[in-house]
């Protein structure tokens, strides 16, 4: 099993990849699944804004193209003192396959926070509210 630093350097790794070249704000994300795999994500801007992808997205997308669907943790990194709290969008889109998604939340430096989705988006829309 992948440490949360471990899987935390991965996120930065994937920050220095950020195309964001409209609002500076670099984030990046690794996703890691219940195979073992790990699948990195980061933000892609573009010069229509609301085109734009967050990092967290991205690496979901990666992976469900990959076949993937069952995750153990995320690790989402940016600037931000308080560590990176994805978007509603993200947290949406991460509780279509894991609604209870550990997740490492970090700054850029060695301090991190520790959740889960469902403490980020509690009641979430799931896809069993459609039976």
């Amino acid at each position: 099993m992948i440490s949360d630093e471990a899987l935390l350097k991965k996120a930065i790794e994937a920050q220095t990849r950020s195309y964001s070249p409209y609002s500076k704000f670099k984030v990046g994300a690794a996703l890691l699944s219940k195979s073992g795999q790990i699948f990195l994500g980061t933000n892609i801007e573009n010069a229509s804004y609301g085109l734009a992808l967050c990092a967290e997205r991205t690496a979901i997308f990666k992976a469900v193209s990959e076949g993937e669907h069952e995750f153990e943790k995320m690790a989402v990194v940016c600037a931000c003192e308080e560590g990176c709290l994805p978007c509603g969008a993200c947290r949406q889109v991460i509780a279509e396959f894991a609604p209870e998604l550990y997740m490492i939340l970090g700054n850029g430096t060695d301090s991190f926070e520790v959740t889960s989705l469902d403490k980020l988006l509690p009641n979430a829309f799931l896809p069993k509210h459609l039976d």
